[in-house]
């Protein structure tokens, strides 16, 4: 396997040689795991994008409804702070909801530039492209890599005060102990006065929940599967995707949403020069998504090293916005 050296001699692995660590690692543990960021490749994009628009998946439309109606409340506090500001979009997909807000800034004469940061590629050159024509005028720049070093790329493009959007329930694909080393990292990398305005998906009615994970239309399940399918073009693997079946669970004391595949025989799996055997029933986790309760998430601003400034609300009070303030 070829590597890459920095100077300091540390390796560097390509993003296909870190995919397959990844997989090869995940399947060796018990339960076997495979980790959701893997999803998103252009079929995975395609099919994610299919999934916001079912009725059953009402994370997107409750946050997008927020950024809608709520668009004037949301640019106050940049408008009363910052004379010139950056917004920084973690994992910033389509900046379907995001651009609303933008548009409004532009729209008051503010000045600002908008950095959506992905670890695709794609994304990034999309954004680049389609945002100006959206917004014409706009001024954007596009960080393609982690979170964190985009981050910190930021502040030497720019050393202006910056809002930090992570929207989507995003926060919920980490468990609580991530979720909160997550947002400790992310204020030790901001400057005083920063925001962040982070989306987190509310506890409710389980059955609401559960039917956003299992639409019956099974493009859910295509998209559980696709994973496979990946696996199978980029790293060499044989799975069977009709030897597993999607399947959801929700568990509403933790708040943990969780999609497994189940291996629906007793196999064998090659990837590379590992092999891997599934038994009859056997579950690989793929995903989590976490729910939040409303005293969760003020405990974990708290907790975090955050001030909460404010919360913005869909009208079934299903979704959240929160705004924090960097201490």
């Amino acid at each position: 396997m070829a590597v890459h050296r920095h100077s300091t001699g540390a390796i560097e692995l390509t993003a296909k040689e870190q995919f397959y660590k990844d997989v090869i690692q995940g399947l060796s543990l018990t339960p076997k795991h495979l980790q959701s960021k893997y999803f998103y490749d252009a079929t995975g994009d395609s099919l994610f994008q299919a999934i916001m628009q079912l009725p059953e998946y009402y994370l997107t439309r409750c946050e997008q409804e927020i950024f809608v109606k709520q668009t004037k409340a949301l640019a106050a506090p940049l408008l009363q702070r910052f004379a010139a500001f950056d917004i920084l979009e973690l994992g910033a997909g389509d900046a379907t909801k995001s651009t609303h807000l933008l548009r409004y800034l532009y729209d008051c004469g503010k000045e600002f530039t908008y950095y959506p940061v992905d670890i695709s590629e794609n994304v990034i050159q999309l954004l680049e492209r389609e945002m100006p024509q959206r917004i014409p005028g706009l001024e954007v720049q596009g960080l393609n890599g982690d979170y964190f070093d985009m981050l910190a790329k930021s502040y030497d493009l720019s050393k202006r005060n910056k809002l930090v959007l992570f929207l989507g329930s995003n926060i919920g694909n980490f468990n609580e102990k991530e979720a909160k080393h997550f947002l400790q990292a992310l204020n030790y990398h901001l400057q005083p006065g920063d925001l962040v305005l982070i989306g987190f998906d509310l506890k409710k009615n389980p059955k609401d929940i559960l039917a956003a994970y299992n639409d019956p239309t099974g493009i859910t399940k295509a998209f559980n599967l696709n994973l496979l399918k990946r696996i199978n073009h980029e790293l060499g693997a044989n799975f069977d995707l009709t030897r597993f079946e999607h399947y959801p669970t929700y568990n509403p004391i933790t708040g943990a949403c969780k999609s497994y595949l189940i291996s629906l025989d007793n196999q064998q799996i090659t990837i590379g020069e590992e092999t891997f055997t599934f038994y009859k029933h056997e579950p690989v986790w793929t995903e989590l998504s976490l729910k939040y309760s409303e005293a969760q998430i003020d405990e974990l601003s708290v907790l975090t090293g955050f001030s909460a400034l404010n919360k913005y609300f869909d009208d079934k009070r299903w979704f959240v916005d929160v705004l924090w303030e960097k201490l």
